[in-house]
């Protein structure tokens, strides 16, 4: 988290060419597949996951918050949650 506004500008624009360490972007990565299309994840998307530091409970973390977000978005889209009327 950052209240830095170039920082989330830049993030924004691309996160690829953003400003942040390498283990930060091969999570979202990652965290970007997953929401996009889980059933694309693959144990080589943990074997990365893994060479940029994370260990296992690391993984299950990022898998568990990233679906969790995914999940009660689509619950506050599918009922209007934030539409105005």
């Amino acid at each position: 988290m950052t209240l830095n506004k170039e920082m989330v500008d830049a993030l924004q624009r691309d996160y690829k060419s953003a400003p942040i360490s390498e283990q930060d972007r091969v999570m979202i990565d990652y965290v970007v597949k997953l929401t996009k299309d889980a059933t694309q994840c693959t144990p080589a998307d943990h074997v990365a996951l893994r060479a940029a530091g994370f260990d296992d409970r690391g993984i299950l973390q990022i898998t568990l918050i990233a679906s969790w977000f995914n999940y009660i978005n689509r619950v506050a889209d599918a009922l209007g949650v934030g539409r105005p009327g």
